[in-house]
Formats: C-alpha cells, sequence, structure tokens
C-alpha cells in the first residue's frame, strides 16, 4: 500500500511553491575577489542551487552589477545555461534591494522566502538580506555558494545578517527541504540532483 506524504499543506519551511531563488552578481570580476572559499568549490555550489531552482521549477531573479556601464562581464555561462528562461538584470547598486527591476520581480512573485545567493557576501549578499527582512521577508542565504573577499568578511556578513533573523541553509540542504518526502512529487528530480553533486563534488 502506498504511504500518503505528512507534508502539511501550509508549510513554514522551504517548498517549490513558497519559495524564490535570488542569484546576485556571479560575474567573473566578483569571483576572482574571494578568498573566503576556493572560487571552483563556490561555483560548483552556485550550480547545485541553480539545478535545484530549475529542476524544481522555483521562481528565480538574476542579477548583474556594473555590465551596460561597461565595468563588469555579465553572469559566469555555467550558471546562464542552468537558468535558461530567466533575464538577467542589470544594476548600478550595490545593494539589489535598492534596485526597481530587482525589487519588482521579487514582489511580482508573491512568495516571501528568499533563496539569496551572491558575491560578495558583504556586500551584494548581506545588503538586501537586511533589507527584505525589515520588509518582513524570510531570507535564506546559502553558506557554500556565496563568498566574501576575506574568511574575516564573509563570517562577519553572515553573523551580521543571522543576528537580523537570516536562516542559514547549504544548496544541497535546500534540494532536500524543497523533496522532504520522498512520496512527493518531485522524487526523481532529487534523485538526480543528489547523484550529479555527490558525483562531481570537488575534492
Amino acid at each position: 500500500m502506498a504511504q500518503t506524504s505528512k507534508i502539511r499543506g501550509s508549510d513554514h519551511l522551504l517548498t517549490p511553491q513558497n519559495s524564490i531563488f535570488a542569484f546576485i552578481d556571479y560575474q567573473p570580476e566578483q569571483f576572482r575577489a574571494i578568498h573566503s572559499r576556493k572560487p571552483d568549490e563556490l561555483l560548483f555550489n552556485v550550480m547545485a542551487l541553480a539545478r535545484t531552482a530549475r529542476d524544481f521549477k522555483v521562481p528565480s531573479v538574476l542579477t548583474s552589477v556594473g555590465v551596460q556601464m561597461g565595468a563588469n562581464q555579465s553572469t559566469v555561462p555555467e550558471l546562464r545555461e542552468l537558468l535558461p528562461g530567466v533575464e538577467e538584470i542589470d544594476r548600478t547598486s550595490m545593494n539589489a534591494w535598492e534596485d526597481e527591476d530587482f525589487l519588482s520581480a521579487v514582489k511580482s512573485t508573491g512568495r516571501k522566502k528568499i533563496v539569496i545567493a551572491g558575491l560578495w557576501t558583504e556586500v551584494c549578499v548581506a545588503f538586501p538580506t537586511v533589507d527584505a527582512l525589515k520588509e518582513g521577508y524570510e531570507v535564506y542565504p546559502v553558506i557554500d555558494a556565496i563568498g566574501g573577499v576575506s574568511r574575516d568578511a564573509h563570517e562577519s556578513a553572515i553573523t551580521r545578517m543571522v543576528q537580523r533573523g537570516a536562516q542559514p541553509v547549504t544548496a544541497l540542504q535546500v534540494a532536500c527541504e524543497l523533496q522532504r518526502d520522498w512520496s512527493r512529487g518531485h522524487g526523481d528530480t532529487l534523485r538526480g540532483i543528489m547523484r550529479w553533486y555527490l558525483t562531481e563534488l570537488p575534492r
């Protein structure tokens, strides 16, 4: 006899129906300044998060900074390829929450749980996280998919966000939380993500 999922209809945890993913400033210039984590490891976890967003069909917002100004290159191709239908929003502001297009894209989903990842932790993740929390959103920084210019910068930014109410998660944890019960739909989706993750994980 098949078991019935016990997951609630109104869920306080992350689900594909109540969350939105934000990918902020994954650009070559930003990666080159990261010293809190190995860049290849960080990129791998970003790709895991993007696979999760794509395969669980969770709305995503993708943003860059300074491309139209000629200061930076666009989002790295590894991430763009995993989010083919998502438009890149280019900004001039360091804080994505202060950009009208980014803010409109988030608010138009009607969802209040933001899974956020970006470069750098201390600026482009911390600033919008603090603002979103103040406006009543729940924010989940993906700790292994973000990085700062130093370990101190990264860790102090995490402390600041947590003190304001952010809930740190990891890339694989997000995928498992969206699934949570193998009898729920998307079971094969999570299996595929986990097989890829555990096989390709940088050693």
